[in-house]
């Protein structure tokens, strides 16, 4: 099974990219793309590392106000830097068809159109690095 990346810089525009990253989610969820549709954010290293260090006191002092800050946290983190989304594909050889209409597809919606999108197939240059960028975020 081949993987492929896609990448969609928005910016400083979070909100922009929750609405693209709840678009993909629906569309997971109705043609059953479970494991083969994943995305993640990234935010950049530094605000990730600033706010996952002043997430943690709170958590341990307050469990209901912790499930709050998190939110509140990460859109101040995307509005401070740039908000990445990263979407990979992971269709079987067999479902080449269906991988081609997924890449036309999620560029070609309004959202995503805006967010300089980038394709990115395995055994390209710059592969090895999306991989290991995609499998560092949560």
């Amino acid at each position: 099974m081949a993987h492929t990346y896609m990448l969609f810089d928005f910016g400083t525009d979070e909100e922009k990219a929750q609405q693209a990253r709840h678009k993909l989610e629906g569309w997971k969820q109705a043609f059953r793309l479970d494991k083969k549709l994943q995305v993640k954010f990234d935010r950049g290293e530094d605000l990730g590392a600033e706010a996952t260090e002043a997430e943690q006191p709170p958590k341990k002092a307050e469990k209901p106000k912790s499930k709050a800050k998190p939110k509140t946290s990460g859109a101040a983190g995307g509005k401070n830097g740039s908000v990445k989304l990263l979407v990979r594909l992971y269709f079987s050889a067999h479902e080449k068809l269906s991988e081609q209409q997924w890449l036309d597809r999620i560029p070609a919606d309004d959202l995503f159109k805006g967010a300089a999108p980038k394709v990115v197939r395995e055994g390209e240059p710059g592969f090895p690095e999306v991989l290991k960028q995609f499998d560092a975020l949560e």
